[in-house]
């Protein structure tokens, strides 16, 4: 098979129910999303809407209630090296070094210890690690630590890239530094990501497409295409287009998050604590 046409992810009317002893939650209801080979596509939402929950089953680690869930035609039965996944927590070995690190899957695959070297050192020279290879995990900053985690998980050479609010720990320049160094590594090697943040800038600035998920019970509310040139740098932010983008996807998130709050926050009642607090700080001065 052509290694450009796979990373093809089609998730098909998919649903996914919690139980629980006393009742069962809906998280995520007649939902279809596409990730076609060698493309960047991220999700965003109100918290608790089912992204994680979505990607998740696409790693393999959720069974869908409903619906479908494949990569390259093939049904998603079960977590696999075709698939690699980072998440907000770092999960390094902290016994083994940053080259051991990445090593270990490749050496779990039977690579001999030389093809494991080259692999890693050309992975950790992409992200600019190379001169931290014999460095344990606490040594490392945070930023560094899921620079790590991410080269681990392309160590493999999956498919696709799965990544759950890979950044949302770090502090904002660190952030920007790794959005860049996340995109740079995708262009080279071409592999198909799908990405969850609650970051707009984030998700614009990486994607080429954003789907957007309603309030709990999860579904698609809207697909935008992100027409900016690549490659993209941080000045991009500053755009007509991306500022377009911003003000549409804030307006669209800002509607479902109130609905994910019950419905009975509403602008007027936001102004109204506005108007409460500011009353309370100024009776506070007073006293």
């Amino acid at each position: 098979m052509d290694t450009a046409k796979l990373g093809h992810i089609e998730v098909r009317n998919f649903g996914l129910r919690y139980e629980t002893l006393k009742d069962s939650v809906e998280a995520v209801q007649s939902t279809d999303i596409t990730v076609r080979p060698g493309e960047f596509v991220s999700i965003i939402g109100p918290s608790g809407c089912g992204k994680s929950t979505l990607l998740n089953a696409v790693a393999g680690f959720l069974r869908p209630s409903a619906g479908t869930v494949a990569v390259d035609g093939e049904p998603v039965l079960a977590p696999s090296a075709d698939r690699g996944i980072v998440f907000q927590q770092y999960s390094l070995f902290p016994w083994k070094t940053v080259r051991e690190n990445v090593e270990f899957g490749l050496k779990m695959q039977g690579m001999s210890r030389l093809e494991r070297e080259r692999a890693s050192r050309t992975l950790l020279s992409l992200a600019g690690l190379l001169a931290f290879e014999n460095h344990y995990p606490d040594k490392l900053s945070g930023g560094m630590k899921q620079r790590v985690g991410i080269v681990r998980a392309l160590a493999t050479s999956p498919k696709v890239l799965l990544l759950d609010e890979p950044f949302g720990a770090l502090d904002a320049q660190t952030r920007s530094i790794m959005q860049q160094i996340l995109t740079n590594m995708w262009q080279h090697l071409k592999i198909s990501v799908l990405f969850v943040t609650h970051d707009i800038d984030e998700a614009i600035f990486l994607s080429d497409r954003i789907y957007v998920m309603t309030a709990r019970p999860g579904r698609i509310k809207a697909e935008i295409v992100v027409p900016l040139d690549r490659p993209r740098d941080a000045s991009v932010a500053m755009s007509s287009e991306f500022l377009a983008l911003r003000r549409g996807l804030m307006a669209q998130i800002r509607e479902e998050s109130l609905k994910a709050m019950g419905g009975e926050i509403n602008d007027v009642a936001l102004q109204g604590l506005s108007i409460d607090l500011h009353r309370e700080t100024l009776t506070g001065q007073h006293h």
